[in-house]
């Protein structure tokens, strides 16, 4: 597929996603709804990369939804009934696609990642922002309400109360906010962005792309398992890291004081 509002590459095993609407502070519409989809598929699907890393272009992250996309879907709405809009939406891009993927996923946030943004940045699984970046969930002041998870990730996240202020008023939170509320684990300038993502990413792929993949599984379990059910998983994938190779090699590696070379097996 070719991209005209997102920007994909991929260089020594990072794939990095650019939304690229910057005159419109990259705002979320039906294109980059489905360009985005099969970008982030595509991914999921290449063995050769290990990291994905979502950026936007200019001094934005992505602003919320395109006014006129919403609009399209009232006007669904009114014509053939909500459930169309839903028929709409279960073919769009979900937040929920980055969880899926076996690869790591780190939100390069710059300036603002509103609505649909900051629901696409708490997909990820790592944040790190700039110290101009803001994340909110203004839908309420439109008067609809948050759709692509919000409701049930920045609980998560961030806690019950905080999540409720920000879903309930709109209000937008600054970087040092969010880095004290755990929303995001590094801030940074701008300039020194990009070389914190790569940072991080470096030492990420350093480790075994296998256990790395489980862990990440592992970790996303808090999201749909009760506790115990969740360290039971945890326990039963944990047991089965010692038939791999990557297993051996990493405590080969310790005893013999050298760096590890996994293989993913």
């Amino acid at each position: 597929m070719s991209y005209e509002v997102i920007i994909l590459e991929k260089q020594d095993g990072i794939a990095t996603i650019t939304f690229n609407r910057p005159k419109v502070f990259n705002a979320y519409s039906e294109q980059m709804s489905h360009e985005l989809k099969s970008a982030v598929t595509d991914v999921g699907e290449d063995e050769s990369v290990r990291i994905l890393v979502l950026k936007g272009s200019g001094d934005n992250f992505l602003a919320g939804a395109d006014i006129n996309m919403l609009n399209g879907w009232s006007k669904a709405a009114e014509d053939e009934g909500w459930e169309k809009v839903k028929e709409i939406l279960d073919n769009h891009f979900s937040p929920t696609l980055l969880e899926k993927i076996p690869q790591p996923t780190i939100a390069a946030v710059d300036g603002m990642a509103w609505g649909m943004g900051s629901e696409i940045s708490i997909g990820c699984d790592i944040r790190i922002c700039t110290n101009r970046a803001s994340f909110a969930q203004p839908e309420i002041n439109l008067g609809i309400i948050t759709g692509g998870g919000a409701s049930q990730r920045l609980p998560r996240i961030i806690g019950s109360a905080k999540a409720m202020e920000m879903i309930l008023t709109g209000a937008p939170i600054d970087a040092n906010e969010a880095f004290r509320l755990g929303l995001v684990s590094q801030v940074v300038a701008p300039e020194d962005l990009d070389g914190a993502v790569a940072k991080l990413s470096k030492k990420i792929m350093a480790k075994s792309p296998l256990m790395v993949n489980w862990a990440k599984q592992c970790v996303n379990l808090c999201m749909d398992h009760d506790l115990y059910s969740g360290v039971d998983k945890e326990l039963t994938q944990f047991s089965k890291t010692f038939e791999t190779d990557d297993s051996k090699e990493g405590t080969s590696a310790f005893l013999e004081k050298r760096k590890p070379n996994f293989t993913g097996k």
